[in-house]
């Protein structure tokens, strides 16, 4: 299965590197890292704008726009439905590697 390796900064500076899991489906891994990228800056620009913000408000929020952007799919299915839930979970499934971790992403870790 195809991975997007991916690097994400944390507000404070943290830095982590992930393995996500490409969908066998998914069309442009490319296309996948800019709307990632996308979405993150605007969380973090919004966040910026409203200040102290807690985590619960933010997953709520990225819940309902990943559900508002399924339903308003022209081909909306169940089979739909369900392929949203297996791609939430094989994505929290990534591996994120904080930078001072010398243990490359991907690597079995015990």
């Amino acid at each position: 299965m195809s991975k997007l390796p991916y690097k994400v900064t944390t507000a404070n500076g943290k830095v982590y590197f992930v393995d996500f899991e490409l969908h066998p489906e998914t069309a442009s891994a490319v296309h996948v890292n800019h709307i990632l990228t996308s979405v993150l800056e605007a969380v973090d620009r919004e966040i910026g704008v409203l200040g102290d913000t807690a985590t619960g408000d933010v997953l709520q929020a990225l819940a309902m726009a990943l559900a508002t952007r399924t339903r308003i799919v022209p081909t909306q299915s169940e089979a739909l439905d369900e392929s949203i839930f297996d791609l939430l979970e094989t994505s929290l499934s990534g591996v994120f590697k904080p930078s001072d971790d010398t243990t490359p992403p991907g690597a079995l870790v015990h």
